[in-house]
């Protein structure tokens, strides 16, 4: 009795080389994605640094960040010197500190979560949102404290440690635009 190795040996080689294959695809599509996000938060420091007041910052966080990081709502929440203030596309408003004291709790460094409905902090674009990303702003002066939220209407896509590492990037970045002009 002979027993025919080659054809299994052939359809095993065949799965393997597909399993490969199908590995590197997902692996050029991460680092495709990743190279993205990298531009987009670059693109969108760059666009932060050429501001030429806070309320130019404002601006281009709000309503130039969505469209460079690829999401449909911006939101940006800031205590200084006991004062709390709130910006979205709809404009500056000041809010209690407290309210901005509680949406921070729970919120070390970056949170990305789907949701239902998004933060309040989004303030009208709220109940659009399905996933959120929540950045703490973490200025050098312990006086300035707050959050940069991002979001966008469909399921979450903000998942990879790089993602949290370029985020948190972002914030830092943001935190200290901010503190340059409402810091002493």
């Amino acid at each position: 009795m002979v027993i025919d190795f080659e054809k299994q040996a052939v359809a095993t080689l065949r799965r393997r080389v597909a399993e490969v294959e199908e590995a590197n695809q997902d692996l050029i599509a991460f680092a495709r994605g990743h190279s993205g996000a990298v531009s987009s938060i670059h693109a969108a420091v760059l666009a932060a640094i050429e501001a030429d007041g806070l309320d130019h910052l404002l601006h281009i966080v709000t309503q130039g960040w969505p469209e460079t990081l690829g999401l449909d709502a911006v939101s940006l929440a800031v205590t200084v010197g006991g004062r709390g203030m709130r910006a979205d596309l709809s404009g500056l408003q000041f809010v209690e500190p407290r309210m901005i004291d509680r949406a921070m709790q729970g919120v070390n460094g970056v949170v990305l979560r789907g949701v239902e409905q998004g933060h309040p902090l989004f303030g009208p674009a709220a109940s659009l949102i399905r996933a959120e990303a929540l950045i703490t702003l973490s200025a050098t002066n312990p006086a300035l404290t707050g959050l940069l939220v991002l979001g966008q209407r469909g399921g979450q896509r903000f998942e990879t440690l790089h993602g949290s590492e370029l985020l948190v990037f972002l914030g830092a970045t943001l935190s200290r635009m901010i503190g340059r002009w409402l810091l002493p």
